[in-house]
């Protein structure tokens, strides 16, 4: 056995390693405790809209079954005629007790979308206490109270949740997309958050508009791709704390194509890489199929090989659904299982995006071509044409 197929094995046994630790971390997670709620302060949740989605009517209907006393919903979009509007508004019809403002607003200020939006809207929100909340994300009845009750706790600056998945579609890209949030991203972050990190993943971002105005506003933003991350950033240099959620919402996973699912995942990838790319290099070792094939395929179809290949498609299949078990009562959707089948294919797709995210700086993000790091206004933007929404 050659110095290479050593370095092979173990690879291939820090991958399951590190499943192990990730299965940990979830577990860790699964069982905290969530902080009491000390009062229920009137909360502003600003939901951005962009284009039409599968599954945005049903994720904009589970903000206004919240079990919360005081909650103000602000929906908005650039584009009066945009489809997503008049699905905001059959909510609002759905749910006439909800204090729900739907607005459009064509004003830009800055490059980045979601952003420029979000200032848009801010005017209209009431309440000091802000949350910011994806378009897709499907969240629990509890999911305001956990949210504010992390916020609540002493030191804190800013709330995120980690992401569940449902796939909108059936479809071999929306299963490799849900199992890459809920077995690659999800173990990841928890790791991430026990070696120290303290990371603002987005979908939520939970914070008091005092501290907003602390960090600059929404216009320290707004030429930003990675906006929750500078966010994050700026909140702790306030010395505030950034903290998870107990509470775990489902991101739509909503790819028809593999071209659709590439480039979002990309578009992550790159965005990570342009923050902390040691970090997304280390990646590469957390999937340890990925590795198993590559010995499989440079040791000629060995015996020894094709154990670790074996061996390490059980591990990973194994852990998904140990996952699945531990964070099922903290979902807000069902989601369904591990597919065993595609856990090969999924790691080498995440190891090829990983590779691919190097390869250069620029990522598609709803219909326009833009760069990772800082977006600014000078290179020009191109419209890419048939893409999926929301990608």
């Amino acid at each position: 056995m050659d110095i290479l197929e050593l370095v092979l094995i173990a690879f291939i046994a820090v991958g399951v390693i590190q499943g192990i630790a990730g299965l940990l971390a979830v577990r860790g997670f699964a069982a905290r405790r969530a902080p009491g709620l000390a009062h229920t302060p009137p909360v502003t949740v600003l939901k951005p809209l962009c284009g039409p989605e599968p599954l945005l009517e049903e994720a904009l209907a589970s903000f206004c079954r919240q079990d919360y006393p005081a909650c103000q919903i602000v929906i908005g979009a650039h584009d009066p005629a945009d489809p997503a509007l008049a699905v905001a508004r059959r909510v609002k019809a759905r749910f006439p007790q909800a204090d729900l403002v739907i607005q459009a607003d064509a004003t830009r200020r800055g490059v980045n979308g979601k952003i420029a939006n979000l200032m848009n809207m801010l005017p209209l929100a009431r309440h000091e206490m802000l949350v910011i909340a994806d378009s897709d994300l499907h969240v629990a009845p509890d999911y305001l109270r956990r949210v504010v009750a992390e916020l609540q706790r002493p030191g804190t600056g800013l709330v995120t949740t980690l992401p569940g998945a449902v796939p909108a579609r059936a479809g071999l890209p929306a299963r490799l997309g849900a199992t890459h949030l809920a077995h690659g991203f999800l173990p990841s972050a928890l790791i991430g958050e026990a070696l120290g990190r303290q990371d603002c993943l987005g979908g939520t971002m939970a914070l008091t508009r005092a501290t907003l105005e602390q960090v600059g506003g929404l216009a320290a933003l707004a030429d930003h791709l990675a906006d929750d991350n500078v966010l994050g950033c700026k909140v702790r240099k306030l010395g505030l704390s950034v903290r998870l959620a107990n509470t775990l919402p489902a991101v739509t996973v909503q790819e028809a194509s593999m071209r659709a699912l590439w480039l979002h995942e990309l578009r992550w990838a790159r965005t990570i890489g342009s923050v902390a790319p040691v970090s997304l290099a280390g990646c590469v070792l957390q999937y340890p199929i990925f590795w198993a094939l590559v010995a499989v395929a440079v040791s000629g179809g060995a015996g020894w090989a094709l154990l670790c290949l074996a061996l390490a498609w059980g591990a990973r299949a194994g852990l998904a659904g140990l996952i699945d078990h531990a964070v099922g009562p903290l979902r807000a959707r069902p989601a369904p299982r591990a597919p065993f089948g595609l856990l090969p294919l999924r790691d080498v797709l995440s190891v090829a995006i990983i590779a691919a995210s190097f390869c250069g700086d620029k990522v598609v993000w709803r219909g326009r071509v833009l760069q990772a790091e800082r977006i600014t206004r000078k290179p020009p933007v191109h419209a890419v044409p048939e893409l999926a929404p929301g990608v």
